[in-house]
């Protein structure tokens, strides 16, 4: 019987590898990156083509690499990093599985250029799929300079996989700004296409946060200090008036190396209990230091879970950091034991002994009941009812049993015009039909009608524009208003009309006829999010995804109450759309209930 169990052949296996390495360009933009700060760089560029498909270049002033480590480098399980077991579990350094090059070669034309200061004349070498095509002495500069073409060129199937320019431009800037915000002391640059994203120089942490995210920042910043024998934490909060309604910036940062961690999230979140509006997310950049022994990196292929040694005495640790520096800048209230107490008493009642009983005022002759005035009362609810009718003084009283509440909603239902819709809770409309009763979600329903209205006008119709009498000016940090930009031609279609984009705003001088300027920045900020978020995934244009964006952001919520007729109009318009049953994301609108299905509820 035959053997049925071989060894594969290197470059298969490298192939392999490399899908759990490279996992799109933004991985290869991280590896990169993260090998010229283990070499010591302290300038970093990062060129980029057709978001990073065509080419991904990384220029760095680091140590450079001899002609037999420019050859190993791209071997297998061969790293600079570590030389037995033990090293793993104290780490200082970025990549260390000795996986990446040789991964990012198996699936690209790799060209690496190399020098050491001693060395007159630097090192090249030319790979495709794990080929060595050439090596040779060439001149070069101090450092090295990587070049990563046609990515996924021998795996057809895998580059199919890729979102679009823009959403893996966006996934490339996330990596670019996390390194750059764990060195400020190095300097990076970012072009894409030949265009400057960023030119960040070497500074201290607040001011590298500042020149990622905008000098609008700087104002939102709140202090982060603390040190113990079990960690070191720096960094900086945001006020809480300046939470967001999307988890954004947000970063976490162990012994320079961004981490992900919803339990350490919480213990920030919990920090600021009391300042935050419902729904609302704290942005924050901290820095953590912990002893390289105490922690475990290793357990995931990027390398962004950490598994801590004392998980819980760094929550409390942090969450009463964050808490401390909230109350030491007044954002805030804390207790000052130190403080004289006298102080926080008002002076008219410092020398008073006692404090006199309220009296209370009676009218002996009032009476709700009289008939001779024949008086309305009014209620807190603007209800007004004679005393004829005393019974419905007793109709909005509230009870904890269950029969009343019936009651109560069969008298405030009972109460309506004899209309075709009824509002229940806010939230859904129910009507009738010939059949029975069908209930509707007010939201989603809205939501559809708002989805076709806006994708007939942008496709179909002529989208009209009102010019604004002033221009609105919004900022946005680089990344989104690359976002922007990447999509101006279908926003202009759309009834937008731009002036000048800058690298921290742009200006807005028209917007659609059935848009507020009050709704501008809130439409703009929930269409980066839904593209940083791929929703939806499989969007068959730009306008698809904009219609949806905009029927989300701008679609009567809960909680709205809708007059008769907004009721009526809204099931009218509802049952006007070419597909009613379900919204632009896939949930559906309207349930019925047949006369059969009601009566099988009271005949069982």
């Amino acid at each position: 019987m035959s053997n049925i169990i071989q060894l594969l052949p290197d470059h298969v296996a490298n192939q392999i590898a490399a899908g759990e390495v490279v996992q799109r360009p933004a991985s290869v933009v991280k590896e990169l990156m993260e090998n010229s700060i283990d070499a010591d760089a302290n300038s970093i560029k990062l060129l980029i083509r057709d978001a990073g498909k065509t080419l991904i270049q990384v220029i760095d002033n680091g140590k450079g690499m001899s002609t037999s480590d420019t050859r190993l480098c791209f071997e297998r399980h061969a790293t600079s990093k570590i030389r037995k077991a033990e090293d793993l579990f104290n780490l200082n350094t970025k990549g260390f599985r000795g996986e990446a090059l040789a991964s990012i070669a198996a699936i690209a034309h790799v060209e690496l250029k190399t020098k050491r200061k001693k060395d007159e004349l630097g090192n090249q070498i030319k790979i495709e799929g794990s080929r060595v095509i050439s090596q040779e002495f060439v001149a070069a500069a101090n450092g090295s300079s990587l070049s990563v073409k046609n990515l996924f060129y021998n795996i057809p199937a895998r580059r199919n996989f890729l979102k679009s320019d823009t959403i893996e431009t966006r996934h490339i800037i996330d990596e670019f700004q996390r390194i750059a915000l764990a060195h400020p002391a190095i300097s990076f640059l970012l072009q894409h296409n030949n265009n400057e994203v960023y030119n960040l120089r070497s500074s201290n942490l607040r001011k590298r946060i500042v020149s990622i995210f905008g000098s609008k920042m700087n104002e939102k910043l709140v202090p982060i200090k603390e040190k113990t024998d079990l960690i070191s934490i720096q960094g900086f909060i945001t006020k809480p008036e300046f939470a967001k309604k999307k988890r954004g910036e947000q970063f976490f940062f162990v012994n320079d190396r961004f981490i992900k961690s919803s339990y350490l999230n919480h213990a920030v979140v919990n920090a600021f209990d009391g300042l935050l509006e419902f729904s609302s997310h704290p942005s924050y950049f901290l820095y953590l230091n912990v002893p390289p022994s105490s922690i475990d990196i290793n357990i995931h292929p990027t390398k962004t879970e950490i598994k801590f040694d004392n998980e819980k005495a760094l929550y409390a640790i942090l969450r009463a950091t964050i808490k401390h520096s909230l109350g030491q800048y007044n954002v805030a209230p804390i207790l000052d034991f130190n403080r004289d107490a006298n102080l926080d008493i008002p002076y008219d009642f410092k020398n008073k002994k006692s404090t006199s009983t309220p009296k209370i005022k009676v009218d002996p002759d009032f009476n709700p009941f009289k008939e001779a005035d024949q008086k309305e009362i009014r209620f807190p609810y603007k209800r007004q009812v004679s005393s004829e009718n005393w019974e419905s003084l007793y109709v909005n009283i509230e009870t904890d049993s269950k029969e009343s509440k019936q009651a109560s909603l069969f008298v405030e239902q009972t109460s309506k015009e004899n209309g075709k819709t009824l509002q229940i809770q806010r939230k859904y409309l129910l009507s009738s039909i010939k059949s029975g009763v069908v209930l509707i979600s007010q939201s989603l329903a809205h939501q559809r009608i708002l989805y076709e209205d806006f994708l007939e006008s942008i496709t179909v119709k002529e989208a009209n524009s009102q010019q604004l009498l002033f221009p609105i000016n919004i900022q946005l940090i680089s990344s989104e208003i690359e976002i922007i930009y990447s999509i101006k031609t279908e926003l202009e279609n759309a009834g937008f009309y731009f002036g000048e984009f800058t690298k921290t705003s742009i200006t807005i001088k028209g917007i659609p006829i059935s848009v507020t300027e009050s709704q501008i920045t809130v439409i703009l900020e929930e269409l980066i999010r839904d593209i940083d978020l791929e929703i939806p995934d499989a969007s068959f244009s730009p306008f698809d995804l904009m219609a949806k964006s905009f029927s989300k952001t701008l679609a009567i919520k809960t909680g709205v109450i809708l007059s008769q007729i907004e009721q009526e109009n809204l099931v009218n318009d509802l049952f006007s759309c070419k597909e009613p049953s379900i919204s632009p994301f896939g949930k559906s609108t309207f349930k019925t209930l047949t006369l059969k299905e009601v009566d099988l509820i009271f005949n069982n």
